[in-house]
């Protein structure tokens, strides 16, 4: 089978690549190992750049109309107020971030990706090796079979079995920090606002969710009920008495134990990988980076890959099928995708790391309590806004609606014939360049 898009991995980034790509025609197929969606929802917050790229897929109508739209955030020392931040001076049309759990969000776009291309997603398939070649990738499926694409898009999720088969490396850094989440009935009076609670133990964050819920975060600290939360790296176990008992500690309040609808611990870390591009495969999403989950970036930043990485391929494609596109000329588009998706990726992570000092438990805890009040109140507070809505990390996403790239012929017939002018002027200089040393011979998958 041959396809000119294999995307390994169907999860948010995969199916949303997969959606845009199918919306401009583009043959695609998404291999995902899982044999059905998962219900585990760690991501929540969706931010006004990804509802953007949404949107471009047809698909923000149904995420708004089943989301929560989070105008203002309040701050808090403790159950001291400090101050509101507000969305409503982000650029419009989304002067707002949604929150909608991350499985309610992937039925979505399966459910978009059937319509568009009906048969793509393919579960309960893994890929065992990768073998690229000039022109081509082929991956070999374990319980036999091949499939042959034109570009391979890893979205494999943090430890990619592709970006490891590959050998790129990466920049990564595990933290002590741990915590514990879950998704309660909402008892506050907040309603659509978010709030965060800077307490001398740690941080506690409380979002608003579909269905009258509210997810509960908060850092382990040095309170009775953190011991049964287990040690540094993966978060340990946790329950729902242990989440309640450390928000009832730091804030008074009182969660519906009975009514808790999810509960997670986890640890946080970052991984960058250095590069994205490697002949004709291309990391996405948590394949490409991994950061700490505060701001909600990781999901947007992997959907903003998507955005880049479909101008990338429908700018190379021209209308042509993208196996006709020489490998020299999807590289140096692919180049351009990896250096602004990189630099967006670092900026991001350095947001998220300062997000997760900020929270940390601290001696310092009225220093920092007057300095946040201070921020909130000045004229500073709009740019804080956009910068926690993830506005400046859009680099390399600009590009045509999907409906206009297959609607515009004149256009297709143009990049031909600069496509074949500069392959003329390619074979005069050498020939074509084929893909790089040491992707071209197969690769087989690290176990």
């Amino acid at each position: 089978m041959r396809v000119e898009v294999a995307i390994v991995g169907g999860g948010p980034v995969g199916l949303l690549l997969a959606c845009l790509l199918a919306g401009a025609g583009v043959t695609v197929t998404v291999l995902e190992r899982r044999a059905a969606p998962s219900r585990r929802s760690r991501s929540i917050g969706i931010h006004p750049p990804a509802l953007e790229v949404l949107a471009r897929a047809g698909l923000a109508p149904a995420f708004l109309e089943r989301g929560v739209r989070v105008v203002r955030g309040h701050a808090y020392a403790g159950r001291r107020y400090l101050g509101t931040l507000s969305f409503a001076a982000c650029p419009p049309p989304y002067r707002f971030v949604l929150t909608l759990p991350q499985s309610d969000g992937e039925r979505l776009l399966e459910a978009r990706l059937g319509t568009v291309a009906p048969g793509a997603l393919r579960r309960g398939v893994t890929v065992a090796a990768v073998h690229a070649g000039n022109g081509s990738v082929s991956l070999a499926l374990a319980g036999g079979g091949t499939l042959e694409a034109a570009l391979v898009v890893a979205c494999d999720g943090h430890d990619s079995a592709v970006r490891r088969a590959l050998a790129i490396p990466t920049r990564s850094r595990a933290y002590a920090d741990r915590f514990v989440m879950g998704d309660f009935p909402d008892g506050t009076a907040l309603g659509a606002d978010a709030a965060i609670y800077l307490t001398e133990a740690g941080v506690v964050e409380s979002f608003p969710l579909p269905g009258g819920l509210r997810r509960w975060v908060a850092a382990a600290g040095a309170s009775a009920s953190d011991r049964d939360v287990g040690g540094p790296g993966g978060g340990g176990e946790a329950t729902p008495a242990t989440l309640a008992a450390r928000v009832r500690e730091r804030l008074g309040e009182r969660l519906d134990v009975d009514g808790c609808d999810m509960i997670s611990a986890f640890g946080v870390r970052t991984l960058l990988a250095r590069r994205l591009a490697a002949g004709r495969v291309v990391l996405a999403g948590d394949a490409a980076h991994v950061m700490p989950p505060f701001g909600g970036q990781g999901m947007n930043l992997g959907w903003l890959d998507a955005a880049a990485l479909y101008a990338a391929v429908t700018t190379a494609r021209g209308g042509e099928d993208l196996s006709r596109v020489p490998s020299w000329e999807l590289q140096r588009l692919l180049a351009g995708y990896e250096s602004a998706r990189l630099a967006a990726a670092y900026a991001a992570a350095r947001r998220a790391e300062l997000n997760l000092a900020l929270g940390r438990a601290t001696r310092l805890a009225a220093l920092r309590a007057g300095v946040v009040a201070a921020g909130l109140r000045s004229p500073l507070a709009g740019a804080f806004a956009r910068r926690f809505s993830m506005r400046g990390l859009e680099a390399g996403v600009a590009g045509p609606p999907a409906r206009a790239v297959a609607a515009a012929p004149h256009r297709q017939r143009r990049a031909r014939g600069r496509r074949r002018a500069d392959s003329a002027r390619q074979a005069r200089a050498g020939g074509d360049r084929g893909g790089e040393p040491g992707i071209e011979s197969g690769i087989g998958m690290r176990r």
